[in-house]
């Protein structure tokens, strides 16, 4: 099997009546590995999901499964099995009868059963509930015993649809938590699907960025988050300004009407490009000792930080910093030079990175509109 590579898709297309959702899709993903489609919604994750479990087929393009094209293999004959956001547990079975359920297809044996779903529900944390109404459980229990029976089958490969979408915040960040470490106890392939970019980063050994039918980036989380390929991924991972630049040279960039080092070379001279800078990287220091200044419209205080929407040349920045300024301030900013990232100009640039019509409330409604999708 090359390079360890457990799933392989070539050339995945597929369209909806008129619509693409999936655009010449290429992917390899490892045997053990942990990864991520992550993508607002519409953007062909859940699709390609759907495709490698077999439920939906490609218009064109190839499944290879350790190098075997499993395109005409039946959901039930692939060594996947699947986690939806919907745990379709059988409310009429009790906990121990879910589990046992793939088992029973399968014709084991009774007591092999048993010890196959008690060890599960060791692993799930839900140890003694084997006799509980799946009705009496809490939203997270449910999704343990989910898990159990998808793992109780031994498949190669889990797939995992937005499975954390339908609990609370708390709760999720506990279950990101535990599949991880699920997944790594039992050493088997994660395939996981969700828009949530804290979740996508907090979980994955690699994440693969989708809009538009097509991937936009593939790498490790720390890659995604500092070395963003262009503007839709810089702004979809986390908070980024993202301005008009030119490279004058190599290491040298102008923006914001001033001059910075940077650490970014190969661009020709004088080559229009996007800048990324962080809101965490900026450094506020008194007027005369900044590079650029500009003037804070709005600040709210986070916990940890506050975060400052401030004008700088008719732009908005976002920056986060410890310290309080007040509304109306005239701030200085520094920045150093492995703060600043240069991007190649693509389809997505100018569409991103200025917070002049930013808002916590709108950004929250769209978060909410995004998960009742």
């Amino acid at each position: 099997m090359e390079d360890n590579v457990i799933i392989r898709l070539q050339d995945i297309s597929k369209k909806f009546e008129d619509e693409v959702i999936l655009d010449k899709i290429n992917l390899s993903i490892k045997d053990k590995e942990f990864m991520t489609f992550l993508g607002p919604s519409g953007c062909g994750k859940t699709t390609t999901l759907r495709i490698i479990a077999g439920f939906l087929e490609a218009d064109s393009g190839q499944v290879l499964f350790e190098g075997k094209d499993i395109n005409n293999v039946p959901p039930h004959k692939r060594q996947v099995n699947t986690i939806f956001q919907r745990y379709a547990l059988f409310p009429h079975l009790n906990v121990y009868e879910n589990i046992a359920f793939g088992l029973r297809i399968k014709k084991m044996k009774e007591q092999d059963i048993s010890k196959k779903v008690h060890e599960m529900l060791e692993l799930v944390n839900l140890k003694g509930f084997q006799k509980r109404n799946i009705a009496s459980l809490s939203g997270g229990q449910q999704q343990r015993v989910a898990i159990a029976r998808a793992l109780a089958v031994e498949p190669r490969v889990l797939l995992l649809d937005e499975p954390l979408g339908a609990l609370d915040l708390k709760l999720r960040k506990d279950m990101q938590v535990e599949l991880k470490s699920i997944q790594k106890r039992m050493g088997i392939t994660f395939i996981y699907v969700t828009h949530d970019q804290q979740e996508a980063l907090s979980m994955s050994d690699t994440v693969v960025v989708m809009n538009g039918g097509r991937i936009q980036q593939i790498g490790s989380p720390i890659d995604i988050y500092n070395e963003p390929k262009n503007a839709f991924v810089a702004d979809f991972i986390g908070e980024s300004n993202i301005l008009d630049g030119v490279m004058l040279d190599d290491f040298k960039a102008k923006f914001s009407g001033a001059v910075f080092q940077c650490l970014d070379k190969g661009f020709a001279v004088n080559e229009s490009v996007d800048i990324v800078v962080r809101p965490e990287d900026v450094d506020v220091v008194p007027v005369n000792e900044g590079t650029i200044s500009g003037v804070i419209t709005s600040n709210t205080f986070k916990g940890v930080h506050f975060e400052m929407i401030v004008d700088i040349d008719n732009f908005k920045w976002m920056i986060q910093t410890t310290d309080y300024y007040p509304v109306g301030t005239r701030i200085g900013i520094q920045i150093e030079p492995d703060a600043i990232h240069v991007m190649k100009k693509s389809e997505y640039s100018g569409m991103y990175g200025d917070y002049s019509s930013f808002s916590d409330e709108l950004e929250h409604l769209s978060d909410v509109a995004e998960e009742e999708e």
